[in-house]
């Protein structure tokens, strides 16, 4: 008995023994990324059975080394490091060969995991339709992932403006050199805005080197004319004539508003007086003398957030169950009160409380900015303050946000450059502060240019004048001691 015993402790030992030391591998879903890439890169590979698994390397601070191991005859993905620690992965570059379909499953399940993960750069990488859907996925999982650099990746739907949707959290993106033409200028164009939506947070977008041409030009314009986010925009070499460096320029001035955009404004301020119509009304009810002063300030604003979300409730409508004989005099002055709110700004809305006008002015204030505030970044466009009635239009201010156009290389001539000085003449506070006209047909000393150049100089903010600032064969400002 105790041989038997001793034996069976014995296999228990051995098997525990062996569970531990010869643990079944992990598949690729039960694996849980540390957020060091190079680990996590190599491992998952293994798991997913990939052979070449590409090397990882680091790029150095030293500016010779880094242009040293610029090139590698083997695919490999380059990083740069916020700091000494391997998990502080900033950047991720990867150019010049094909990423199949499971090594990007791979970076899939990786680059979600690195917190400080602000830029990505892909060029020439082999993206085919399915695939960017696959990395677009990945980008909008990133927390901090703010630059995208995606060239060289021509694609056959021109699906690029899914990465600029409404709810992107993208501020600078490159789509250079890959093939981009009406199709898809027409939805980069309705990805910058339209009279329902628009992004909200990018700031930089580079479209040199694609096929946009006339027509794509004029759907890029379309989306300028209610982008308010987007301050540098490069349309250098895309073939792009007068007729369409004209509808550029116009939207930079004040421009006549279109029938599908009156009629939205015209919902936006009925939203607007509706609004403004309740608002009264709930101020009003929290300075009814119901409660000590000093408990108002704490329960006032709870009290109006039921109200706005029960507004057919008894508490809304005291005074009409205290006086019924006064219900005329009740009808006279509510559309007193309406007109009133719809003459005051917003931060005025205090003063309609009543006769205690010291009573919460702060509170109040800050009940009306939070109940509006939805309504305030919806009709920023098309409500804009400087907009005007003449000739029978709605005439628009214009988009003063772009603070930089590159239209080098292309085929304007001294007629768009008219509609841009108009334009530039018009722009009231903001506007361009630099405008690269380079290598286009159309003489550099024509008296348009010239003028063009004088106002322009008068804009940058380093005063420099344009015929000092020397630029680089794409039109981009370059960094030299020559003059």
């Amino acid at each position: 008995m105790k041989k038997r015993v001793e034996k069976s402790s014995k296999e228990k030992v051995d098997k525990a023994d062996s569970v531990t030391d010869e643990e079944p591998p992990k598949t690729a879903d039960d694996y849980q990324c540390s957020g060091n890439l190079e680990q996590d890169f190599t491992k998952l590979c293994k798991l997913m059975g990939v052979k070449d698994i590409p090397s990882v390397k680091i790029k150095q601070s030293s500016s010779l080394e880094s242009k040293m191991t610029t090139w590698s005859s083997k695919p490999c993905l380059r990083i740069e490091l916020e700091n000494e620690d391997h998990g502080s992965v900033k950047e991720v570059k990867i150019s010049g060969w094909k990423m199949d379909e499971v090594v990007l499953q791979v970076l899939s399940r990786i680059l979600p995991s690195l917190s400080n993960l602000q830029c990505l750069h892909m060029w020439r990488v082999g993206l085919t339709d399915y695939t960017f859907i696959s990395m677009r996925n990945t980008v909008s999982l990133c927390s901090n992932l703010r630059k995208v650099v995606l060239e060289g990746n021509p694609l056959p739907e021109q699906s690029y403006h899914l990465l600029i949707a409404e709810d992107s959290m993208l501020t600078d993106l490159s789509l250079r050199n890959n093939h981009i033409g009406e199709e898809g200028a027409c939805l980069i164009g309705s990805a910058l805005s339209t009279v329902h939506s628009a992004n909200k947070n990018l700031l930089s977008l580079n479209l040199a080197f694609n096929s946009i041409g006339d027509a794509g030009a004029i759907h890029i314009s379309q989306g300028l004319r209610l982008n308010r986010s987007l301050l540098c925009l490069s349309l250098s070499y895309n073939q792009i004539g007068d007729n369409g460096a004209a509808h550029l320029a116009e939207v930079l001035g004040p421009f006549a508003l279109t029938h599908e955009e009156i009629v939205e404004r015209r919902k936006l301020l009925i939203k607007g007086e509706e609004s403004t119509m309740v608002q009264p009304s709930l101020v009003s009810l929290a300075d009814s003398h119901e409660r000590p002063l000093s408990v108002r300030s704490s329960s006032s604003l709870d009290r109006l957030n039921k109200s706005t979300k029960n507004p057919t409730k008894k508490k809304d409508n005291p005074k009409k169950e205290e006086k019924p004989a006064a219900g005329q005099a009740a009808k006279k002055e509510e559309p007193k009160v309406a007109k009133k709110d719809n003459k005051v700004p917003r931060i005025q809305a205090g003063k309609l409380a009543g006769k205690d006008n010291n009573l919460l002015v702060s509170d109040q204030e800050d009940t009306f900015v939070c109940q509006r505030v939805d309504v305030v970044e919806t009709v920023i466009r098309l409500l804009d303050p400087g907009i005007v009635h003449a000739g029978g239009k709605v005439i628009h201010p214009g988009n003063t946000c772009l603070t930089s156009l590159n239209l080098s290389g292309n085929k304007l001539s001294e007629q768009s450059l008219k509609v841009f000085l108009s334009s530039l003449e018009g722009q009231g506070e903001g506007g361009l502060l630099r405008l690269s006209l380079n290598r286009n047909q159309f003489p550099s000393d024509c008296d348009t240019f010239l003028k063009i150049q004088e106002i322009m100089s008068l804009r940058d903010p380093l005063k420099k004048t344009l015929s000092g600032q020397v630029e680089d064969e794409h039109g981009e400002p370059k960094t030299t001691n020559e003059a």
